[in-house]
């Protein structure tokens, strides 16, 4: 049995090895994301001696498939912290950066049993991480002492970005999986493949495929993988819904999908409903808008936002299409990220669409003000539209009071400095950024927030230039 399985990690690495190169080739020009970084390139494999004096060290055994890859495909390269190719920014070097969650006495935590799992629930990690998360006063060496619990057994292995990693379990039920961390704590999520070599040999296939030649990030590793096909396999064999939800995601992730797929995707969507529903069409609308077109109008029943969110992530070059659904449907829009991206797409309409936003100043939602102020700030012919801004430059809200100031951006009407006098009274003392804009609409007239309180406006507006009511 021990023989098959070596033999089979022998064949698995050979193909590693042939892929990389094929991968390189695909991604020419170093379109995935931290492709540009690591180049594909690794260094020189490690030796056995280096693997146990790791091992030694922190008194722990490296998973055999990561054991393999170091010391058969490569160790290091020219990617962020010297990594090697691989998802994101790629893979540590053996030895570098094992700190990175624990941040003292790595070597006491590094030993002991991994604590998370697979599907945690919300609860466990609340409860693992409420210690630190719900105590403000809490003293650098308890802080320590609690990040050991919470990253215990899991070795980062490379960087996502940001405060993302992703790590490798070294001990417990779950050894040898790769897990995607967040070190500001948010809830990690373990990548489908059961070992390294099955997770780095994924990434490889999606990089041929090209599902992952795009400029931004793919988030590889935190959906299912597979072809479409074998997914939508696992989909229909199953009667859990939360792995159909798995299923879905993994095949959104997808570039592309053949017209086999897609006719399965719309078939199920018209037997489904909720979120499976909601995911088929948002699947369709990113593979073929036309195909999706008429069951998007029927969903504008169940719900705008998605609707509208949809076209603008994957057709916001056919947000015309949707002006007639807006206007039928504006009264009824009370939620702010609806809202929201209904602007969007109305901006990408490119026409003139204050007669839809302008209601909207006044909504009594702060969020839905600020939302229709900045869209009123982005039309080419918005000083056609002062009275509505000086209606929003004596709101009740400081920050709404701030957006219209950012939003009247190169509209210089003398009108408008009545408003921005009072509010220079109003605030002698800067807050929310309010002063700080105020000056820069102010700029143009040559006045700022402390020479208007001494200008008598009408005169001003009739000629006369503020440095004379000094005289």
């Amino acid at each position: 049995m021990e023989e098959s399985h070596d033999r089979f990690m022998t064949e698995q690495i050979e193909r590693i090895k042939s892929k990389l190169v094929e991968a390189k080739e695909t991604d020419e020009n170093l379109k995935v994301f931290g492709a540009s970084s690591h180049k594909y390139t690794l260094g020189e494999v490690v030796s056995k001696e280096d693997i146990v004096k790791f091992e030694t060290k922190y008194n722990v055994g490296l998973p055999d498939c990561y054991k393999a890859f170091l010391m058969n495909v490569g160790n290091a390269g020219e990617s962020f912290s010297s990594s090697a190719a691989g998802p994101f920014y790629g893979i540590y070097p053996l030895g570098e950066n094992v700190d990175e969650f624990i941040y003292e006495n790595t070597e006491e935590y590094l030993k002991e049993d991994c604590k998370l799992y697979p599907k945690m629930a919300d609860d466990f990690w609340m409860e693992l991480t409420k210690n630190i998360d719900s105590n403000d006063d809490i003293s650098d060496k308890d802080f320590d002492l609690e990040l050991g619990k919470i990253f215990s057994g899991i070795l980062p292995i490379g960087s996502q970005g940001c405060t993302y990693y992703h790590a490798l379990v070294l001990n417990g039920e779950f050894k040898g999986r790769v897990i995607n961390v967040d070190s500001e704590r948010c809830k990690p999520r373990f990548s489908y493949e059961l070992n390294f070599l099955d997770w780095y040999e994924r990434w490889l296939d999606e990089v041929i495929s090209g599902d992952l030649i795009k400029d931004t990030p793919s988030w590889f590793g935190y959906t299912m993988g597979g072809s479409a096909s074998d997914i939508l396999k696992i989909y229909f064999s199953t009667t859990e819904y939360e792995v159909k939800i798995d299923c879905l995601a993994g095949i959104l992730n997808k570039q592309k999908l053949d017209p086999e797929v897609l006719d399965l995707i719309e078939e199920e969507y018209k037997g489904s409903n909720g979120e499976i529903q909601k995911t088929l069409l948002q699947i369709l609308t990113k593979v073929d808008y036309e195909r999706a077109y008429p069951y998007l109008l029927d969903f504008t029943k169940e719900s705008l936002l998605d609707v509208f969110q949809f076209v603008f992530w994957y057709a916001k070059d056919k947000s015309s299409d949707w002006l007639k659904v807006i206007e039928s449907n504006i009264g009824k829009i009370n939620n702010e990220e609806t809202f929201r991206f209904c602007t969007y797409l109305l901006k990408e309409m490119n026409i003139d669409y204050a007669r839809f936003i302008v209601p909207f100043t006044v909504n009594e939602s702060e969020n839905i003000r600020i939302s229709a102020y900045y869209s009123l700030g982005q039309l080419s012919n918005k000083s056609q539209y002062i009275d509505v801004f000086i209606a929003g430059l004596s709101d009740s809200s400081n920050i709404v009071i701030h957006s219209v100031l950012q939003a009247l951006d190169g509209v210089e009407d003398k009108r408008l400095l009545q408003c921005y006098k009072f509010i220079a009274e109003k605030f002698p003392k800067e807050q929310d950024c309010i002063l700080v804009n105020l000056n820069h609409r102010l700029k143009p007239f040559g006045l700022s927030n402390t020479t208007i309180k001494n200008i008598d406006i009408d005169v001003y507006c009739k000629g006369k230039k503020w440095f004379q009511f000094w005289k």
